[in-house]
């Protein structure tokens, strides 16, 4: 299925719905859940889960949701996870992937490394205009969701928690297929990138700490000064 097919499945308000819902997650979500969250039959749900799957949109698997195993643990239900293939339209077709990853192998090569990130930082500032710096990680988090990175909370109390622990972590790269040929060069942009974005004299900061399938920048509480420090 082309990609115009594949976004064309999302017309379907229901579909867009459950769609929606299984990419906030960020795990296996089964046909019961879903239906239960976007308020639509089982039924109704599975076939239109089905045919997101068909459009290549969304991954299956199995698993057993009861979370035990052997005799009396049940059949394996049918679970839904978002596909990592990228989608994309353009009309007329355009190609700035390939421009964007023979300027990231241009500046990797030449060490450009710190010029970029320098640029990306007032890109940020620029986005952020004349607003401060951002007054903690409920603001960060509706700035970085307007920016496509699927943020969500975590904390040391469990997901959602608003502790002192708590860091805010992102489903979504923005630049993930450049970011996944050039690493380095990509992901020390994007951090500069959101450091103009929110700031770094604010209450909040960002800080690298990559893991497998999210964007490779956290953002948390900036550390209290020790008593002395100006």
């Amino acid at each position: 299925m082309n990609d115009i097919e594949a976004i064309a499945a999302l017309q379907d308000p229901v579909r867009r719905r459950l769609y929606e819902y299984v990419a906030a997650q960020g795990r296996e979500v089964g046909r019961n859940e879903a239906a239960e969250a976007t308020g639509v039959a089982r039924t109704l749900a599975a076939h239109h889960l089905d045919r997101l799957a068909e459009a290549g949109l969304l991954d299956t698997g199995s698993r057993r949701l009861t979370g035990r195993s052997g005799p009396g643990a049940g059949r394996p239900a049918k679970v839904y996870t978002r596909s990592r293939e990228e989608r994309a339209v353009s009309l007329p077709a355009r190609d700035y992937r390939t421009a964007a990853e023979l300027l990231a192998e241009a500046a990797e090569q030449a060490g450009l490394d710190a010029g970029l990130c320098v640029a990306a930082r007032r890109r940020g500032e620029g986005l952020r205009g004349s607003a401060a710096p951002c007054g903690g990680l409920e603001e960060a988090i509706e700035v970085l969701a307007a920016r496509g990175y699927e943020p969500h909370l975590e904390g040391a109390e469990g997901e959602g928690s608003a502790g002192d622990a708590a860091v805010v972590r992102m489903r979504n790269c923005p630049f993930h297929a450049v970011a996944e040929r050039f690493p380095p060069l990509v992901c020390g942009m994007n951090l500069a990138l959101l450091e103009g974005l929110l700031g770094t004299d604010g209450p909040v900061r960002a800080r690298m700490a990559a893991r497998p399938g999210e964007c490779c920048v956290v953002v948390e509480r900036a550390a209290e000064p020790a008593d002395g420090d100006v």
